[in-house]
């Protein structure tokens, strides 16, 4: 079947290959039943859905700002650090090098040194390229540095499975997560390619214990002590209004969690989908599951990168399937800018995703993630208008023009066909 023309109608498609053998999983082609009501009823028909398909309890109360871009961001997270009185934990995959990783080291170091409990958690891969003198700063100061399964320690199996969290946790009651890494890329207002696009979110509220939750479960495979005298264990205010599941996704046989996660907003879209993702590569299976929403009446959109891009086997094994959404009503936009790398995905205007997770097969399938799941209007309608300002900086892909692509560009979508399964 060539790209260009309507696959069959989405009939019981077998599982992501390794995952949940012996399960059919079958693409709805109609919307899942439920009343049309208002926001209220919607927001509350969806917390059931991933409450109960997930085994996660949403909380309320929470209050949760979103952050665009590095002038925002890093600001944030470093004035919430410096004002830290009793415990700091942060985790992230990206740590690399530049003013702005010598600015969270320094800041790391002196609250330790004020005797502030801090405890930072790198990746092994994604974090190779700190600068060792950073390390020697933090761990003259006392700063508990851990690392997450350093490839020269793991077998291979081991070493396909990273942790991708971000996360930073200040005196347990305030916590920031999101999609940005600790480098010099992720500065600025992505006002040009030395300068990502993304988005981060600061939490207050019971969710927080979500994140902290997360932090814990990759740092005691990293370290014995996984409380001390410092953690005071708090009760969380309500300060806001929001309705938040945290969802974490690990890497194991089966169907994970990040896939229902995704599969349940895809399904319960009744008005709009809309994803923006730095890396799309998913399996078969969502690529039916978003052709089956768009063909229903869904109104698809998919933000990725353009012309900027630091992954260009996985844009590759991603435009493979263009031809199959676009033909089935999916409108994909490429951004223009600067590299797009932020997570997220709306519905309807009263629930969103935001976190580590990208729409591929690495993320939903490998790595150890984190998403929240809002649902709140306001947040919601934050992110949209975020969203709507991206797509004015955005090209869409023309179906025709797609079909008329050249042989070289097939032929690298080909050339990536084996090794899909791992981007």
């Amino acid at each position: 079947m060539t790209l260009d023309k309507l696959p069959p109608p989405p009939a019981p498609a077998a599982p992501p290959r390794g995952r949940g053998a012996g399960t059919s999983l079958a693409v709805p082609s109609a919307p899942v039943p439920g009343p049309a009501t208002g926001p209220a009823a919607r927001k509350q028909r969806l917390r059931r859905r991933l409450e109960r398909l997930i085994g996660v309890a949403a909380t309320e109360g929470n209050l949760l700002t979103p952050l665009r871009n590095g002038d925002e961001i890093f600001p944030a997270m470093l004035a919430a650090i410096q004002g830290a009185a009793h415990t700091i934990d942060m985790m992230t995959f990206v740590y690399w090098r530049g003013a702005i990783a010598r600015d969270f080291a320094a800041a790391l170091a002196a609250r330790s040194r004020a005797g502030v409990r801090v405890r930072l958690l790198l990746d092994g891969f994604g974090a190779r390229q700190i600068e060792q003198e950073l390390l020697d700063d933090m761990d003259d100061a006392g700063v508990q540095v851990a690392w997450f399964r350093k490839p020269v320690w793991l077998s291979p199996f081991k070493q396909n499975h990273r942790c991708h969290r971000k996360v930073l946790l200040v005196d347990e009651h305030t916590a920031f997560t999101g999609g940005v890494g600790i480098a010099e890329e992720w500065c600025g207002d992505a006002s040009g390619p030395g300068e990502w696009r993304d988005t981060h979110v600061q939490v207050r509220g019971p969710a927080v214990d979500g994140l902290a939750a997360a932090f814990a479960q990759n740092w005691a495979e990293c370290h014995d002590e996984l409380y001390d005298d410092r953690d005071r264990f708090i009760t969380h205010e309500q300060p806001g209004d929001a309705v938040v599941q945290v969802v974490r996704g690990s890497a194991s046989i089966g169907w994970q969690d990040m896939q229902t996660l995704v599969r349940v907003m895809l399904t319960s879209a009744q008005e709009r989908f809309r994803l923006a993702t730095a890396y799309f590569a998913p399996d078969p299976y969502f690529i039916g599951l978003l052709c089956a929403t768009a063909r229903r009446g869904v109104t698809v959109e998919i933000l990725l990168p353009g012309p900027y891009t630091d992954q260009r086997a996985c844009r590759l094994a991603g435009q493979h399937h263009y031809g199959t959404l676009l033909a089935a009503g999916v409108r994909i936009l490429q951004y223009q800018p600067t590299m797009m790398h932020a997570k997220i995905i709306t519905v309807d205007g009263v629930a969103s995703l935001i976190g580590s997770t990208n729409f591929n097969r690495r993320s939903l399938e490998h790595d150890e993630e984190v998403m929240l799941a809002v649902l709140d209007e306001s947040f919601t309608g934050r992110l949209d208008a975020d969203y709507d300002a991206d797509l004015l900086r955005s090209e869409a892909v023309d179906p025709e023009r797609w079909r008329r692509r050249p042989v070289l560009q097939r032929a690298g979508e080909a050339a990536v066909r084996p090794i899909r399964r791992f981007l």
